[in-house]
Parts: structure tokens; C-alpha cells; sequence
């Protein structure tokens, strides 16, 4: 099975120039912890309630921080014509509950999550990808 069949389309993105109070009204009205960051129509990160929290908040930043000042910008991706178990796979390995999926030409078309997964598959990808988001981890990313 491929990652285009159990992603999530139509994600909500934000760009690096936006404050990250627009970003948190979006993570609240979508009911996301994530969002993709694009520049010219291309992804250059992801901001997530913890960047905001833990980068932002714990640092004395404000809601008129700039997305680009907290967002993760070294993303792990995947390509919406890989297949499931590899998406589960690359997860595991960089320790995330959700990646961006990107086409042939490196633009965003969705989101594949831990529910993705668990609720489109056998739940054994799903398995592989919680394993290596379970162990103890090194820095946060995405």
C-alpha cells in the first residue's frame, strides 16, 4: 500500500514569516500538534506545540515570535508514492509521530500520522512506528 492511500490531504500550512500565534490558532481550530512550514510554495520545516512551548514559551518568547525563529527546519519526509511500510519505517528511525509527504516535485500534499497508519493498515506499520517513537530519544525534532 502506498502513502497516498492513507494520508491525510488538505493540511492546514503556514509560512516562516507568520507569528507563531497564527500557528497555534491553526494547530487549535484543525486539532493538530503540527503544521508544515512553506517558502515559495515549498516545504522548509514544521512548527509543532512543543516548538512553541518548550522553544518558544520556556524562553520568553511571544505570540509575535516568527514561525521561522521556533520551526524545526531539519524535517524528515516522505514521498507519497512510497510504500506505508517504509513511511513506518523512516518514522521509527526519526523518533515522529507524523511526517509530510511530498510528490515528485518536493510539494506537500499531505500528512501520514501514527492514526494514518493504525487505521488504514494491518496496525503492524503502525507497530514499527510507535516502537522507535516509544525509545528514550535524543534532540526533539518534529
Amino acid at each position: 500500500m502506498k502513502v497516498s492511500e492513507v494520508m491525510t490531504r488538505n493540511v492546514e500550512t503556514i509560512t516562516p514569516d507568520q507569528p507563531v500565534s497564527e500557528a497555534a490558532g491553526f494547530m487549535l481550530s484543525a486539532d493538530t500538534g503540527s503544521i508544515p512550514v512553506l517558502e515559495n510554495d515549498r516545504l522548509v520545516g514544521m512548527i509543532t506545540d512543543r516548538d512553541i512551548a518548550v522553544r518558544g514559551v520556556a524562553n520568553g518568547r511571544g505570540p509575535d515570535t516568527s514561525v521561522r525563529e521556533l520551526m524545526t527546519s531539519d524535517i524528515v519526509s516522505v514521498r507519497d508514492t512510497d510504500d506505508v511500510s517504509e513511511a513506518a519505517a523512516r518514522m521509527s528511525e526519526a523518533q515522529v509521530r507524523r511526517v509530510p509527504v511530498v510528490d515528485s516535485d518536493e510539494r506537500l500534499c499531505g500528512i501520514v500520522s501514527l492514526g494514518d497508519l493504525s487505521r488504514e493498515t494491518d496496525g503492524n506499520n503502525a507497530a514499527l512506528a510507535l516502537e522507535g517513537v516509544s525509545q528514550p530519544g535524543g534532540q526533539h525534532q518534529q
